[in-house]
């Protein structure tokens, strides 16, 4: 049978592998491999999705109720709002209109692993930096890393998938340290299970005004638990979102989603609840599995990381089997996610199995 000829593709698209989700679980399994939220939608949250919704017409556009609420919430006007398809959007488009081809992305690594594809989309070239030894940004290298080629550097704290945090006066230092007209997109789509002292918190300390080339990206996918609806947003500079909002995909946002996530701000004392609950378990699993004597660095999102190496495969296998469905990154570590509370015991006891 002859081959069709097909369209020409990008050689540097054709050989990037797609985003590799999570691995689903069986019913009788814990699904630890996607960071996402054990619990259930609250009532008042699945009350909103229930509630009369026009499918055959479309979103607004801009997302707009939504925008004004969090603009009241952060103290902002609606134009330093924006949101998407889930924070991961607003990345592409966002690095989609500061780079292109000759142009520079910084980021760490390892971390966020759809961060490499970003910039190659994009045409533009990818300049990772690894993490230091305690698995936290190397900010001085990240600086130290800017050309004039540089257009964007991503941040991620807690940082996915290892866990620490950058510290409000690493990150202060090192937004000095780096030309004004440079992009720097602060990932904290995990902001909300942090604990430790002296993080760094973007929309706090309102760094999107002192330093407009900063923006703070957030998302509903994590702590409020929509990660199925798709829904993130940013705050920043309106002008500087305004390009995320040109290079975007149109009405990707659906009501549904917009209309979950106002109702999960109006519950957000009820989801900070669970929050605390997953924060304690995690603490838990963190202690445990340090106490058996691996390595676990510092953990401030809803996972930890074990850093297993040559034996990940091997190690990820052997969770799999028992019916815990980990993220592994070959030759690196495995990224487990904090679950349901009877998860908890049984990662502790195939850990302890495996040293």
């Amino acid at each position: 049978m002859t081959e069709p000829t097909l369209p020409r593709i990008r050689p540097e698209i054709a050989a990037l592998p797609p985003y590799r989700q999570g691995k689903q679980a069986g019913a009788d399994a814990f699904k630890l491999s996607s960071n996402e939220n054990p619990f259930d939608p609250l009532p008042s949250v699945v009350e909103a999705l229930q509630s009369a919704v026009p499918v055959n017409r479309y979103p607004d556009a801009s997302a707009g109720a939504l925008r004004v609420r969090l603009g009241e919430r952060y103290g902002v006007d609606p134009d330093a709002v924006h949101v998407a398809a889930g924070s991961v959007s607003i990345l592409y488009q966002l690095v989609g209109a500061a780079a292109s081809v000759g142009d520079e992305v910084i980021y760490a690594w390892r971390s966020f692993e759809a961060y490499p594809g970003i910039p190659l989309i994009a045409g533009a070239t990818s300049v990772p930096v690894p993490l230091r030894a305690d698995a936290t940004h190397d900010l001085e290298a990240m600086a130290a890393a800017v050309t004039d080629r540089t257009r964007a550097i991503i941040v991620c704290t807690p940082n996915n998938p290892t866990g620490p945090v950058v510290t409000s006066a690493e990150f202060a230092a090192f937004v000095a340290r780096v030309p004004s007209d440079v992009l720097i997109v602060l990932d904290e789509a995990y902001a909300e299970f942090v604990t430790a002292p002296g993080a760094v918190d973007g929309l706090t300390e309102r760094i999107f005004e002192t330093h407009p080339n900063v923006v703070v990206l957030r998302t509903f996918s994590k702590a409020f638990g929509l990660a199925g609806l798709r829904i993130g947003y940013a705050i920043g500079h309106p002008r500087v979102l305004d390009a995320a909002r040109s290079t975007g995909i149109p009405l990707s946002v659906t009501s549904a989603a917009e209309r979950a996530a106002i109702a999960s701000l109006d519950a957000e004392a009820e989801l900070r609840e669970r929050v605390a609950v997953i924060v304690e378990r995690r603490t838990r699993l963190r202690d445990g599995l340090r106490a058996q004597g691996w390595e676990v660095p510092d953990a401030q999102g809803n996972f930890i990381w074990l850093p297993t190496g040559e034996r990940t495969d091997e190690i990820a296998a052997a969770f799999v089997a028992a019916d815990l469905m980990v993220r592994p990154f070959s030759g690196d570590g495995i990224r487990i996610s904090v679950g349901e509370e009877a998860s908890i015991e049984r990662v502790l006891t195939v850990a302890a199995s495996l040293r």
